[in-house]
C-alpha cells in the first residue's frame, strides 16, 4: 500500500507519494548552489510530478524576483483601533450558511483555483464524508472533505475578508501558472494563511497601478461583474492628441470594437510635454487591452497606461512601484458596506 502524503504541501506541489524525504546534505561549497533541474519548481501544475518528460522540458525556468515591500503607515487613533479590533473578532453563526458548491468551497479554502478543483473532483480525488465526491454537489461547514487522501479544513466567509493594494509594474503578469516563467504578482506579495488571494480583474503585462486583491470571492464579483457596472479609472500616455470631436464620440457614441461597443465615461486632458499627451479615462468594463484598443481606433498609440482608481479605490500617493499596502478592518468594513455585503454577524433585514 502507498504511503499518503504526509503534508498538505507534499500534494499540492505534485510530489509523489512513494517519493523518500531526500537527507539533508552536508554542509560544504559543492551544496551550497544545486542544478535548477533539482530544485523545487512551486510553478509546476497542481498534482504533476517533477519529472514529466516533454511537458517539463517545456516550461521556461521561474524568474527569481524579491519579495514586494508592505506600506508602513502611521496607526489611526484610539477609537478607529478598537473598532478595527471589534471587526477583526466577529464571527458570523457557521449554522446559517447555505451550502456552497464544493468547488468554490476548496477554492476559497486556498486549495487551488476553482478550474483545477472542477478536474480534481472529476478526476474523483475529492471525497465528501467517505464517498467519492460528484461535479456540481453542494456542501456544509457540517461537511468532511478530503482531496488526495488528506484532510481539508474548509474555509467559510464568516469573519471579515482581507483586503490588499498593490502597485503593480510593467512586466508582471496576474497569473499563478505560466510556461513562460515570467514574474508574477503572486511571486510577489505575501501568502494568505489558510486562503487564497484572488485578483479583482487583470493588468496586461505592459499595464502598471492599482490592483486589488482580496481573500472573498463574493467581493471580486462585486468588483468584476459587468453587471455592476464599476468604475476603472486610468491614467493613458499617447503620441499624439485627441480632437475636441473624438472626444465628443468616446464619450457619448462609443466606437466599435472586434468584440462590440466601447464607450468612455468620462475623458480629460492632463497635459505633457512634446508630442506626449497625457489623458484621465473613466470606463465601466474590464475588457481585454480596452483603453489600448479605444486609443489605437483613433489612430493613437498608448505608450503607458496606469490604473489609478477602481470603484470607491483610488491608488495611494504614499504608494510606489512594487510596494503593497493592506487595508485595515475598518478600511476592509468600509468596502464591504460599499460592495452592499453584510459584515459578520449581521443579518440582512428584510423589507417591509
Amino acid at each position: 500500500m502507498s504511503k499518503q502524503p504526509s503534508s498538505k504541501r507534499q500534494w499540492r506541489d505534485g510530489v509523489s507519494s512513494t517519493a523518500k524525504k531526500p537527507s539533508k546534505p552536508a554542509k560544504s561549497f559543492a551544496n551550497k548552489k544545486r542544478p535548477d533541474d533539482e530544485r523545487k519548481t512551486s510553478g509546476k501544475p497542481y498534482g504533476q510530478k517533477v519529472s514529466d518528460g516533454p511537458k517539463a522540458q517545456n516550461t521556461a525556468p521561474k524568474q527569481r524576483t524579491a519579495k514586494a515591500k508592505k506600506l508602513v503607515v502611521r496607526n489611526p487613533n484610539q477609537k478607529i483601533m478598537e473598532h478595527a479590533r471589534d471587526l477583526k473578532e466577529r464571527r458570523s453563526d457557521l449554522s446559517r450558511f447555505e451550502p456552497e458548491r464544493l468547488q468554490k468551497v476548496l477554492a476559497a479554502s486556498g486549495v487551488g483555483s476553482r478550474r483545477e478543483m472542477e478536474e480534481w473532483i472529476s478526476n474523483g480525488w475529492v471525497t465528501v464524508n467517505g464517498r467519492v465526491a460528484q461535479l456540481g454537489e453542494k456542501v456544509t461547514p457540517d461537511d468532511h472533505v478530503t482531496v488526495k487522501g488528506s484532510i481539508i479544513k474548509l474555509k467559510w466567509a464568516d469573519r471579515l475578508p482581507r483586503i490588499i493594494l498593490y502597485y503593480k509594474q510593467e512586466g508582471e503578469i496576474v497569473s499563478r501558472d505560466d510556461p513562460q516563467g515570467r514574474v508574477s504578482i503572486f511571486d510577489r506579495l505575501p501568502q494568505a494563511a489558510s486562503s487564497r488571494w484572488v485578483a479583482i480583474g487583470r493588468l496586461d503585462i505592459n499595464t502598471s497601478g492599482l490592483l486589488i486583491l482580496t481573500t472573498s470571492g463574493e467581493l471580486v464579483q462585486r468588483f468584476a461583474h459587468p453587471s455592476f457596472e464599476v468604475e476603472r479609472e486610468y491614467a493613458v500616455r499617447v503620441l499624439g492628441e485627441l480632437t475636441t470631436e473624438q472626444m465628443r464620440v468616446l464619450t457619448e457614441e462609443g466606437v466599435m470594437l472586434e468584440d462590440g461597443l466601447a464607450k468612455v465615461e468620462r475623458i480629460y486632458e492632463q497635459g505633457g510635454e512634446g508630442a506626449n499627451k497625457w489623458y484621465n479615462v473613466v470606463i465601466k468594463e474590464g475588457r481585454n487591452r480596452e483603453v489600448r484598443r479605444i486609443f489605437e481606433s483613433q489612430g493613437l498609440t498608448v505608450s503607458r497606461l496606469v490604473r489609478v482608481g477602481f470603484g470607491p479605490i483610488g491608488l495611494p500617493n504614499r504608494l510606489k512601484r512594487g510596494q503593497f499596502y493592506e487595508l485595515n478592518p475598518a478600511e476592509v468594513a468600509n468596502i464591504i458596506k460599499w460592495a452592499d455585503m453584510l459584515l459578520p454577524g449581521e443579518r440582512r433585514r428584510k423589507k417591509s
